[in-house]
């Protein structure tokens, strides 16, 4: 028998926070009652209250009283979704983790579905919105663009970031490096983190109460994310091939202006100390030494984040014949 946690981070969403118990509790509890594929039989909801100015605290705390199934976590401030979402992961319980928005747009109903596609081949489902109600202009074409990006660059094939409907293996959940705005990203943290995803449609309605919290300025955040996300899923372990390489290239233009300067001033008897060629190529190789520099700077710190923490540079899937006293020692 295995406990589902259900996190959901609220900010400003007084008018939306008893229909949306109602229909979790309304989802879950014929699942939890029948004989399921997943073997969970209890649920839990955990409410992160993220700073909000309306009566969300109140509600959220009334529910509690009433439903003991209801976790209610109030943040002293606004800290964003990331950080509330990660709060919800450190004071849940379940073996299983759903995360799901608290403004109605996301179905409570499809929660058990993605539960059943949860097996010992499949870490993670992840929703996809299959007919999002939301504008073109400012929500779904950004959005469009945004997924196609982070696919190209990050080589995710999850074709819908943004879909915060899902449900993790508890073990996959805590392992996910949460921090700053990631939430966004979480699909590929996933991934980097050896978790074996699958994506299926899932029902997306209108907002009918609440104002939204997403507008078009998060776009330039998401490609600052993303330049993070990229370093750390392929050159956390090894910053010297990511700065080091622009280092090298850089070093190598400068050289090759140098030699362009020398060239022109044997042939064309052309001032070296006025031609721009030789100021670049001091710039380049200044710029280069740096970036190797940087990057020398960043092995260091990678040693330091993993041996002073005692942390490993891998994650295991499953062992078998292992001396547990090996295991204990290695942790």
């Amino acid at each position: 028998m295995a406990l589902l946690s259900v996190i959901i981070p609220i900010k400003d969403e007084q008018d939306n926070i008893l229909a949306l118990h109602e229909k979790i509790a309304s989802a879950l509890e014929p699942y939890c009652a029948s004989s399921n594929g997943s073997g969970v039989n209890e649920f839990e909801v955990v409410y992160v209250d993220d700073g909000s100015i309306d009566r969300s605290a109140l509600i959220l705390a009334e529910l509690a009283r009433c439903d003991t199934r209801a976790k209610v976590i109030v943040l002293k401030r606004n800290y964003g979704q990331t950080p509330a979402l990660q709060a919800g992961i450190d004071y849940s319980k379940g073996d299983f983790i759903a995360t799901m928005d608290g403004d109605l747009q996301n179905d409570p109903s499809d929660l058990p579905m993605l539960l059943e596609k949860i097996n010992e081949d499949c870490d993670a489902a992840l929703g996809q919105r299959a007919n999002r109600q939301d504008g073109f202009w400012l929500r779904k074409f950004p959005s469009f663009i945004a997924n196609w990006i982070i696919r190209k660059v990050t080589g995710c094939s999850i074709k819908d970031m943004g879909c915060t409907i899902r449900v993790m293996k508890r073990d996959l959940a805590v392992a996910l490096p949460l921090y700053g705005e990631m939430h966004r990203f979480i699909p590929v943290l996933a991934q980097m983190c050896g978790g074996r995803l699958t994506q299926v449609p899932v029902k997306h309605h209108p907002r009918v109460a609440g104002k939204t919290k997403y507008n078009l300025t998060r776009t330039l955040r998401v490609v600052l994310d993303l330049i993070t996300v990229k370093f750390l899923y392929s050159y956390l372990t090894r910053p010297m091939h990511f700065l080091g390489t622009g280092g090298l290239f850089a070093i190598g233009l400068g050289f090759a202006s140098v030699l362009g300067a020398i060239a022109m001033k044997l042939y064309s008897q052309t001032d070296m100390t006025g031609n721009p060629l030789l100021l670049l190529s001091v710039m380049l190789v200044l710029v280069g030494i740096q970036l190797i520099s940087m990057g020398l700077l960043g092995e260091v710190m990678t040693r330091t984040y993993f041996e002073s923490q005692g942390k490993a540079s891998y994650l295991i899937r499953d062992t078998h014949n292992l001396d547990k006293t090996m295991m204990n020692k290695a942790a």
